[in-house]
Order: C-alpha cells, then structure tokens, then sequence
C-alpha cells in the first residue's frame, strides 16, 4: 500500500536555534557568504514603477525648487560610505571647492575631491568611502574664478559596522539644483535608515534624480509623483527558493519560509538584482544612466523624484507640500525588491516576484491575481499584515491606499498625500516584507524554539533485501508486529512482516552485528536498561542476544562503527546532562566507550551518517520545536565542526538518515505523523538538493520508535 501525496521540497534555516547549537558544540561556522560568481547568470530585464497621489492629480509647481532654501538642511548622520560635508554659507561666495583627505594636513586627497567645484551651495553627500574610516574635508569660497583661502578643516568618521551599503550617484538633475545639499541630505537621511535596518553583507548601487523626465528623457505622467526603473532577473523557481530558505536569519524568515509552497508556481522568480545578491545568487548591477540594460550598467536602478511637484527636503512637512524622504524610500524598496507580478510586462509577465509569495486572500488560500481581496501576511495567510492595492490605476505592489490623510501613511502606501510622513522600520510592512524576500533585519530577535517538548521522532532504515536500496521499517503500536517495506530510491517495491518486539522494548536501529551481512534489530528496554540483538536474515529472525546494560539516565539512540573495526558500536545519550557517548561493541560484548560531545538543550540525535565523506560517522541533529537541522562532524568521538541543514517544515519531522538515490550522500527522511506520509530530502553533505515524496503508511502502522 502507498500514497504518491505531494511532492516536497525546500529548505529554510533557522539560525536561533542553530546559533544554541553552535555555541553548546563548541564549534564555529562561517558566516554568511556572497560569492555571486558560483551560481549561473540569469536573463535580465528592465522593470519600472511610478507612484501616484491620492487625487492622482497632484498640482505641478514651478516654483518646486524654491520650497526648501539652501540653509534649510537636516544633517544626516555619516553612513557606512558616505558623509555630509557642510560649512557655513558666504553670500559673497560665487561657489566653493571642496577638498576631503584621509590626512588632516591634506597630504592626500579622494579621487575626484581635490578642488572639487561644488557650487553656490553649503553641503555636499561625500559618497564611495570605507567604513570605520576618519575623513577630512575643507572647503575655500571663491568668486567669479578666484579662489579664497581655505576654511578650517574638519571631520567626520563613517559607520564601523558591517552591513548593507547603498552607494549613491547622484544625477546632474541634483548636484546643479540650487537645493543640491537639501536633497542629497535627505536621500542620505533615506539610506541610512536602510544601512541602519539590515546586515547583509553586499554593496547596492542606486542613482539619484529630480527630474520631470524619465531617465530615458520621457516626460514623467502627469499624475506620477516619484518613479523607480531597475533591473531584474528572470531566475528558475528552485534556485531562488533554495536560496531564500538558505537565507534565513530571522524569527519572521523562519515562519514566512514555512509557508512557501512546496512546489514551483511559475517557472521562474522574477527578482531585482539587489534582491538576487541579498541572497546570494548572480544578480550583478546592469542600468545604465539612461534607464537601459546590459552588462556593464553600473546601477541596481534610479529612482526619481518629479521636480514638477511640490516636495519638501526637510521635516516636519507642510500641509500642502510631499515629503520628499517618503517618496525616496518608496523608489527605494521598489530598486531593493519589493513589488508584483502584476507590473511586470513582457516575456517574464506570468512569473512570480518574490513579494507575490506572501500574497493570500484567506488563510491556506493563496492569491497573485488582480482580482479579489490580496493582502500580505507571512504565515499562511492566517494575520493579514497590510492589504495590497488592487486599483489598477496604482501599483499592485503597493499597499492599499485610504482616503486623505491616511491614518496609516506607510511609506508602501499606493498613492500618497501632502503633509504626511513615514519611513521604513523593523516591524512596518515595509521591514517585514524586506525581510521575508531576502534581506537580513539586524536587531531583530532570533528563531526561539518553542519552549513545549516535542516527543522524539526516529525511525529504523536498511537495507534488508541486499539490493543497494535502504528499506522501511514499520511498526504497529497495537500488535507490536514489524514489517519491511522494501523501497527502490523513494518507490515502493514489496514488502514482508518482520518480527514481533517483546512488551517493553523499543526498536533503536538497524546494523549488521554479527557480520552475516544482514542488518539487525538493536533493541532497547527503557525500565530494564537493557539492550538486545535480534540477528536477522532479511526479514526472519534466526536468533538473539542481551547486549549491555547502561547507566542510569542513559538511552541507546542509534548504531554505527565508530572506530573502524568493523562492528557497530552503541550511540548513548543522556537526557539530563545532554552528553553523548559511544560504546565500542564485537557483536554484543562490549569492549570500551568513549565520551562524545555534548548537544545542546532541546537538540537530538535522529540519524548517524558520514555526511562529509570522511570517512567517519557523524550525527545528524534535530530541534522538533522548531523544526532545525543540524550535523556535528565527528573524528571518532571527537568534535570536528558543525554545519547548519535544512528546517524541516510543520507537522513534518526528520526520522532518520541513509543514502536514498545512490549517489554516495546521506539524505533526510522526513516522516509527517498525521498524514502518514514519508518523503525523502536528497543532501550534498548539508545542503538541500531537492526532495520527493515517499510512500504513505497504512492505518495503524508507523516509522516511529516508542
């Protein structure tokens, strides 16, 4: 009997719980990487948004520029690679040049900062810095083309701290503007809300306009306050998917990473390059100035403010004026990733963005269409975070827009209004979506395990018919009969009745104890704390023995040959104190033990495999509340380093460890309780490679040891 069920796939990290283990193993693991240039590249595109007001019909202003005066800026405070230069304003001055060293007696200077004209203006966004790094900056006036003498020097220092950088260029549309500083200001203010948000270790590149044109010299819509034009790629189902489970760093990536689905939607992920790299894909920057295309364009994208529309630099923002900061962030969150389906044209037109996996209508219904209630929410649909606009005449991308003044004037919302303000946080719609799509929230608390116990799942696999396959072992909690289901790969094939347990024993695995070259029942009497052998050929009994007794507080939790003698040895562990330990066996005698390393409170063993190829049995570990993985590589006995798996997903535990498809690899058994159904994660050592579905047990029969 078998169920073929749904085919599952995926993978996600929970790094809380991983971190628990990390630290009790004693053990590092590295970091996380961008190294773009190992995944294949993908076929880019050219996407756009433009962002409305509430009317739609926003006055244009002429005298737009004249709304923030030169002096009025908000120094923004220094960012990973960029600082404000500022000085004070001399009205005699016809301009001034600036200067920026890393010397305070100006032995040196930038590339590109040494008398640099910056005009009639009193600050400038000085951009392309290290971080943790003490510059210097000095300006002198001059008028009609003769230079003053310089001002005094003076300094700022850029954040230390890794993490994201957005790198500006800003566009001769802003440094020729006579309010050149306010806005650079501001933009500055808007990125470091970003940098300040997220840990990611890449660099994004974001060209700056204020313009009524598009950056292809296109008049902007009457009606568009603000536009963002940036790259994307067209990138196959399962290479982003893996990639975002892969990424997860967060308590909100380890549910929202739950709910994706567990087979491909569309045949592709159409993400934005700064999405690509924020998980780890070979999404590399492409714009051009112009708002083209093709290799070598040096921009993730450009976001443009409509100068024709009454913004203001600074805050608190007038009544009748937009907050130029909102609007920024909004183009933004478009360039870095955020956005639907739904405004993508073209070829790639029927390919899911990565926002479109949090869309639902109701709980466990999914919704990506343009009709119908959508809202965004990261567990199944069950909490409706923040509904999407389904106005065609806005983004669908966006948020569901109320009348002005909006009670809620998220910086996502659909169309804006005046007077009104808000930016990016940890815990908007806005930092929550970012979040859940790849980037990495700094700050934000860790996966917690859930604090009730989940009773320890493990299963006994083999192979018992001698024909390279591992098999099933099942049994019947009533009857207490076992029965072997022989499996080609993850195919059912037969199956035979094993041997009946004795009352008061568990079955803990299966090993080939008395080298006959058919594996074995290692029996376990939890009350006694004795075990047993039951010597097996194929599925007949044909004798049996007492093996050792253990300690007190001890469990036997599995068997394999640890010291290479060619006999299985005992796996131990303690509930109380969470030690470890192996007991060398020659069939049933024991011969010696060794302590094994400790595992951290709430982790246990559910399978002993080779999972590095060394040639040594290692120990994969499972957290049930929260669904982590984990496998500690062993020498011996010995601890040797630690590598994050895959998160199982809810109501699914993995039961056990063998290699399925022969490639030479362990891989997971997934067991889900209430269903009865098994399937199979194929592994390259820690990595998921992909999964299928297995066999579904009959009523009254199970994987699960007692």
């Amino acid at each position: 009997m078998r169920g073929d069920g749904q085919v599952i796939r995926g993978a996600i990290v929970s790094v809380g719980a991983v971190v628990l283990a990390i630290v009790a193993l004693n053990t590092s693991l590295p970091g996380q990487t961008r190294v773009f240039g190992e995944s294949p590249a993908f076929q880019a595109g050219i996407g756009a948004h433009e962002a409305g007001t509430e009317s739609q019909v926003a006055p244009d202003s002429s005298n737009a520029n004249a709304i923030s005066a030169p002096a009025e800026i908000e120094i923004p405070a220094p960012t990973r690679t960029s600082f404000m230069a500022t000085w004070p304003g001399d009205e005699q001055a016809e301009g001034y040049l600036l200067d920026v060293s890393t010397s305070p007696s100006f032995s040196n200077y930038l590339e590109g900062y040494h008398d640099l004209d910056v005009g009639k203006v009193s600050g400038r966004v000085v951009t392309d810095l290290h971080p943790g790094t003490t510059y210097y900056y000095r300006v002198r006036a001059y008028a009609v083309s003769t230079p003053g003498s310089y001002a005094e020097a003076m300094t700022a220092t850029t954040v230390a701290t890794a993490g994201l950088v957005i790198h500006a260029a800003f566009d001769s549309s802003i440094v020729n503007n006579p309010n050149a500083a306010a806005i650079e200001a501001m933009i500055n203010r808007a990125i470091s809300i970003y940098e300040s948000l997220f840990s990611d270790p890449i660099t994004l590149q974001i060209r700056f306009r204020y313009s009524t044109t598009a950056p292809n010299g296109n008049p902007l819509p009457a009606g568009t306050i603000s536009r963002s034009d940036w790259v994307y790629y067209a990138i196959p189902w399962n290479a982003y998917i893996s990639s975002l489970r892969a990424d997860a760093t967060t308590s909100n990536d380890s549910v929202a990473n739950g709910s994706l689905p567990a087979s491909p939607l569309t045949t592709y992920i159409t993400a934005s390059s700064a999405n690509g790299r924020a998980v780890a894909l070979n999404t590399p920057t492409a714009m051009f100035a112009n708002g083209s295309v093709g290799q070598g364009g040096p921009y993730d994208g450009i976001v443009t403010l409509n100068s024709a529309k009454p913004f203001q630099f600074t805050r608190p923002v007038n009544a009748s004026n937009f907050d130029a900061q909102r609007s920024t962030q909004h183009e933004i969150d478009e360039v870095i990733g955020l956005g639907s389906h739904l405004n993508i044209s073209g070829t790639y037109s029927g390919d899911l963005r990565p926002q479109d996996l949090f869309s639902w209508s109701s709980s466990n219904v999914r919704n990506y269409n343009s009709t119908g209630t959508r809202y965004f929410s990261i567990n199944h649909g069950s909490t409706n975070i923040v509904n999407f606009n389904q106005n065609q005449t806005g983004d669908f991308g966006d948020w569901l827009s109320a009348s002005c003044p909006q009670a809620h004037p998220y910086v996502q919302n659909a169309f804006n209004c005046t007077g009104q303000s808000s930016d990016v946080a940890a815990t908007s719609p806005e930092g929550i979506n970012l979040d859940v799509i790849g980037y990495d929230l700094a700050n934000l608390p860790t996966p917690t395990p859930t604090p009730t116990p989940t009773p320890v799942a493990r299963a006994v696999v083999a192979d018992f018919n001698a024909d390279g396959h591992p098999d099933y072992v099942l049994r019947n909690a009533s009857t207490r009969q076992t029965a072997i289901w022989y499996l080609n790969n993850n195919v059912y094939v037969s199956s035979d009745y094993g041997p009946t347990l004795p009352t008061g024993w568990s079955l803990k695995d299966g090993a080939d104890f008395n080298s006959d070259t058919h594996p074995d029942y290692a029996l376990f009497n939890l009350t006694t704390k004795q075990t047993g052998i039951l010597y097996l050929s194929g599925p007949t009994v044909i004798g049996g023995a007492f093996g050792p007794t253990l300690p007190s507080g001890w469990e036997l939790v599995g068997a394999a040959d640890f010291n290479a003698d060619g006999n299985p040895d005992y796996v131990l562990y303690n509930t109380s104190t969470h030690q470890t330990a192996v007991w060398y066996l020659n069939n049933n005698v024991l011969v010696g033990g060794d302590v094994g390393p400790s595992l951290p409170s709430g982790w246990t063993i559910v399978g002993i495999a080779d999972f590095d190829g060394d040639g040594h049995p290692d120990y994969l570990l499972f957290y049930p509340g929260s669904g982590s993985t984990a496998i500690a590589y062993l020498s011996g006995t010995t601890l040797v380093g630690a590598a994050l798996g895959p998160t199982i997903p809810g109501n699914w535990a993995v039961v056990a460890t063998a290699d399925f498809n022969g490639d030479g690899k362990p891989d997971y058994l997934l067991y889900n309780a209430v269903t009865r159904q098994t399937a199979i994660w194929y592994l390259n050592n820690n990595v998921f490679v992909s999964g299928l579905a297995g066999p579904t047990l009959p009523v009254g029969w199970t994987l699960i040891s007692e």
